[in-house]
């Protein structure tokens, strides 16, 4: 193993290990703030991959869809609609580790079964072209439908995000 190999292995890892522990902290801490900082790490660790995997494309929508928007959409709706106290003291606190355990245990037993039971079509033949026209014309000439579901599910959320925003709290 050449200097090189060694290299891009640590590089891997290292993103691996950014992926990991940002998604650990993202559901394991108690502090609100905390689980949007981990989440944005593990975002950051999951276009790492994708940078090392050679997709930039993949990557560069990771860091804007994901860290650009979603993470600033997320401190937003915590800065508008908890009180400093209640963001301090907002978080997982473990009640429910005993179910959850069985449950992601169960899921992935499920998961597994399918996914071993299940006949998959070959793959069709890679893209050569590469270039941002291309992938782009390959989106919306295969891919419109999805590209409209997913405008009118980020439109359904923008809708619920202003409504949860305006609803005032009953002073009772």
């Amino acid at each position: 193993m050449g200097a090189s190999d060694f290299f891009l292995e640590t590089v891997f890892y290292a993103f691996v290990a950014l992926t990991v522990f940002g998604g650990l902290l993202a559901v394991r801490t108690q502090i609100l703030m905390y689980t949007v900082l981990g989440a944005a790490v593990a975002f950051l660790g999951v276009a790492g991959l994708f940078m090392f995997l050679g997709s930039l494309f993949l990557c560069m929508m990771q860091i804007l869809i994901y860290l650009g928007a979603i993470c600033i959409v997320l401190v937003f709706g915590i800065m508008v609609g908890y009180t400093p106290r209640q963001v301090a003291e907002q978080g997982i606190r473990g009640q429910n580790l005993l179910l959850a355990v069985p449950a992601c245990i169960a899921a992935v037993v499920l998961l597994r079964s399918a996914v071993g039971r299940t006949v998959w079509p070959a793959p069709p033949d890679a893209p050569r072209d590469f270039s941002l026209v291309a992938v782009g014309r390959q989106l919306l000439e295969n891919y419109a439908l999805a590209f409209e579901l997913i405008s009118v599910l980020l439109l359904i959320a923008i809708i619920g995000a202003i409504i949860v925003v305006t609803v005032k709290e009953d002073p009772r």
